[in-house]
């Protein structure tokens, strides 16, 4: 019990210094921990892991995700390899009883001289709140069933557990983030992209990359949404194959509900799910001033209201802040377009991938720095977010294992190692954070912290708050 305590006491007393009271002395952590890693190789194509569902044209990489602003709608897609099919579900709220039925569209696409097979989307809006639904697919002989469990209302003390993911790929250390993640009771996968690493491949086998991935994250994608955010392994650009079109491939397969957020690009919309308010960004589509990303993002910012959705939560997939000698500074471009944003808007917390290593800062912010005046070092700004780096899915490219020494002021941990996260929402004013280490086939909780809301922070209701959540807080804790 007093082990219990101590480490309660020790998770509340990180979580005030530093994510509130931050000065630029605190010593941030690298971890010394040594992965000895799988080898960075992807699964062979005849694993389990890939495994084509029995039957003929039976329906194959089947995944969900949000089909609509509020968490009352999921797009349902998957794949016929043989031949066309009917792009239909059924379903409904008891097993085997399937008392509604949508209808989808088709269409597939060529990558060099690889033909997709037939890809399927159906929306299915109009459903209940926090109502598990299961669903049905048919193609010719072949069906197959799955389920799904709809979000709470839109509330600001509605409870929800996302998992964030990045830069995933397909190889051992892939699987291990899969498994622990399912492990997890995460309800919602927040993807800050990097995909299949099918470009890695050349010619036709890219396409058949990207159908065992679809394969692969079935297991967990076919029955709760993955919201996604492209990264660069998805741009496919590959003109010595004659491929010029950014993001073929990832537009055709992984639809996002773009355009109830009123975007004009499947690559940056927004959600509304439970208490979150969460906004996807493209680090590699146009951004700067007056660009289409630039006017949607500063028209969403002014329609979030945080007294419904409290929480708000951005995703990318190239860093604004990072200490890793990869890809190093790769993100100042949109840091110095949107960062001013993030603050005024008191954005919770910031999730990207990109660097294959985990990394977290503290709550900081360079908006007063530019080319001739003003402060040249990020400094603490108890406004801004914290700017996490989770792009430590597990890939063939493997561990980015060199942080810069020494670790810079705005660094609170570091460690390159495969992971997932996740975000625990209690309330409008807590959630908790976990960063888990997949050690050798272990789920390790490594960095974990309370998050206090931006917004209710400064409430003044809050204050009448605290005392009863801090309560019940330190309770959920104990039984975590």
């Amino acid at each position: 019990m007093r082990q219990l305590y101590f480490w309660l006491f020790k998770v509340i007393l990180i979580s005030y210094a530093s994510l509130g009271n931050w000065k630029c002395e605190s010593a941030g952590i690298t971890s010394a921990f040594l992965r000895s890693e799988w080898p960075s190789i992807d699964i062979p194509l005849d694993n389990e892991a890939f495994a084509v569902p029995n039957g003929h044209n039976a329906p194959q990489q089947v995944h969900i995700t949000q089909g609509d602003y509020n968490g009352k709608a999921v797009i349902i897609s998957w794949v016929t390899a043989d031949e066309p099919a009917p792009s239909k579900v059924q379903y409904g709220k008891s097993e085997n009883k399937y008392d509604f039925s949508a209808e989808g569209t088709m269409t597939n696409y060529t990558f060099y001289k690889y033909k997709s097979g037939y890809i399927h989307q159906c929306l299915i809006d109009g459903l209940e709140y926090d109502t598990k639904y299961y669903y049905k697919i048919v193609s010719g002989d072949a069906s197959r069933e799955f389920w799904f469990q709809t979000p709470p209302k839109i509330d600001p003390d509605a409870s929800y557990k996302f998992g964030i993911i990045g830069d995933l790929g397909q190889t051992y250390n892939s699987l291990s983030t899969l498994k622990h993640y399912m492990q997890s009771g995460g309800q919602t996968v927040l993807f800050v992209g990097d995909l299949s690493y099918a470009d890695r491949y050349q010619y036709n086998d890219v396409g058949i990359r990207w159908d065992s991935w679809g394969r692969f994250i079935e297991q967990s994608a076919a029955y709760q949404p993955w919201i996604w955010s492209a990264g660069n392994h998805e741009i496919d650009y590959m003109p010595y194959m004659g491929e010029t079109t950014p993001f073929k491939s990832f537009l055709h397969r992984y639809p996002t509900p773009y355009l109830a957020s009123k975007s004009s690009n499947p690559l940056w919309y927004a959600i509304r799910r439970a208490s979150a308010h969460i906004i996807a960004l493209s680090s590699y589509s146009p951004f700067v001033k007056y660009t289409p990303q630039w006017i949607w993002l500063k028209d969403e910012f002014k329609k979030v209201d945080r007294e419904k959705t409290p929480w708000l939560i951005v995703l990318m997939h190239v860093p604004i802040y990072n200490s890793n000698e990869a890809h190093f500074m790769e993100g100042e471009s949109m840091r110095a377009v949107f960062e001013s944003w993030f603050i005024k808007y008191r954005v919770d917390v910031v999730f990207a991938g990109h660097v294959h290593a985990y990394e977290r800062s503290y709550r900081i912010s360079n908006v007063n720095y530019n080319v001739s005046s003003g402060d040249r070092y990020p400094v603490a700004d108890k406004s801004a977010p914290v700017y996490i780096t989770v792009g430590d899915g597990g890939n063939q490219e493997g561990l980015a294992g060199s942080f810069r020494d020494p670790q810079p002021d705005y660094s609170a941990f570091r460690e390159a190692s495969y992971g997932h996260s996740t975000l625990e929402i209690k309330n409008r004013t807590h959630a908790f954070y976990h960063w888990n280490r997949n050690d050798d086939g272990k789920k390790v909780a490594t960095d974990s912290f309370i998050l206090h809301n931006q917004y209710w922070a400064r409430n003044l209701r809050r204050r009448k708050l605290r005392k009863h959540c801090i309560r019940s807080v330190v309770g959920q804790m104990a039984s975590y």
